[in-house]
């Protein structure tokens, strides 16, 4: 596998990355409001001892997965150039996996924030090399759809995972819900509100969150989508005089209630499983709110570009990613939802069937600029 450094890359393809640095100008309406780092949900955690390498192997006590397994997919075979705004640091070891079975494939990744390369394929046009564009988050493959720069899926692939987690231009890969973490040494499940708008009125305890991230800034225009400006003004208002306490990122705000810092906070799921997997005796548990902001399930997720060069194989790479072992790797390494049915996340964790999320657009998560607006007025930011 190469990367854009590689000097064989071939001279057009050079020379349209070479050309993307004056990115900027023509930023996309709606992610060009995203102040957060909009690749802040891949941050890395501490490290932990899981058996990231062992892909399709599971972790210990967990059983092979179900699904579909990549040998019985088609070959991937050419050159592709995926555009990646999700870090290397997470789905590297999948991508080398999937690069290694196939002699073939002559695989080229570059690694980005997920706005920045909704940019950059958007000021190439005609001439990007991007083949795939695999994001950290819906609004940016929303945006690319809205562009009219992703090609319609192969109708297969669209059926390998639930409705309401593609589009015709492109499909959730893994998700992740925003959960409420609480100290079990302070707090039972009973004692955690499931309505997001009661906090901190019906909470005791002491909370925390991070509102510079970006999955907060999601997190809160969700509210603002579905509650209404004035109410998530008064929510934010609410957690602010009850004197909420601000951490860097959400997998910190994890840490803090397992080190007894705080009771409970605003979360994605996984920043929880993260600091389980690191101290299995951590006393911290995951509690989910029902059908509200607080109950929002966003997805990474992958789209082929239009100009994508052979778009078979470009497909056929997005369905490696929702393979039986890509889908377990998610589980595994990511502490992500798996997206197709028959692979079951990690950890005790209810299944996306019982979580009862919100009837709401993924893509309308991408407009923060109005979130950070209100934020800021509000005093959060």
């Amino acid at each position: 596998m190469r990367d854009t450094r590689d000097s064989s890359r071939d001279q057009g393809r050079r020379r349209f990355l070479a050309t993307a640095g004056a990115i900027g100008a023509a930023g996309i309406a709606g992610c060009s409001g995203l102040l957060g780092d909009d690749s802040s949900d891949d941050e890395p955690s501490e490290p932990s001892d899981s058996p990231v390498g062992q892909i399709g192997s599971g972790r210990e006590g967990r059983d092979a997965p179900d699904g579909v397994s990549m040998s019985e997919m088609p070959a991937l075979e050419g050159e592709l150039t995926v555009y990646s705004g999700r870090g290397e640091f997470l789905v590297g070891d999948l991508v080398n996996y999937i690069d290694d079975l196939y002699d073939d494939l002559d695989l080229t990744m570059r690694y980005g924030g997920s706005t920045d390369l909704v940019n950059q394929i958007i000021n190439e046009g005609d001439g990007s090399p991007a083949d795939v564009f695999y994001s950290v988050n819906s609004g940016a493959l929303g945006a690319i759809a809205d562009e009219g720069r992703a090609a319609a899926l192969d109708e297969d692939i669209l059926d390998m995972v639930r409705s309401e987690f593609h589009t015709d231009e492109w499909i959730g890969t893994s998700g992740r819900a925003r959960a409420v973490p609480y100290n079990t040494d302070e707090y039972s499940a009973e004692d955690i509100p499931d309505d997001i708008m009661v906090y901190p009125d019906e909470f005791d305890g002491d909370l925390g969150w991070a509102p510079s991230y970006g999955s907060c800034q999601a997190f809160v225009t969700a509210m603002r989508l579905i509650e209404g400006e004035e109410a998530t003004r008064e929510w934010l208002q609410g957690v602010l005089d009850a004197g909420i306490t601000e951490y860097p990122n959400e997998f910190a705000a994890c840490e803090g209630i397992a080190d007894g810092e705080i009771d409970a906070a605003f979360t994605n799921h996984y920043y929880i499983q993260r600091v389980i997997d690191g101290n299995p005796n951590a006393s911290i548990a995951t509690a989910f709110t029902s059908g509200d902001a607080g109950a929002v399930f966003n997805v990474a997720g992958a789209a082929v570009v239009d100009t994508a060069t052979d778009a078979t194989l470009a497909n056929n790479f997005v369905r490696h990613l929702l393979s039986a072992e890509a889908q377990d790797y998610f589980a595994r390494s990511t502490f992500e939802y798996p997206l197709v049915p028959d692979v079951d996340p990690i950890g005790d964790l209810p299944s996306i069937d019982e979580l009862d999320v919100p009837d709401i657009d993924l893509t309308q998560l991408s407009d923060l600029e109005t979130t950070v607006d209100l934020m800021r007025d509000v005093g959060v930011l």
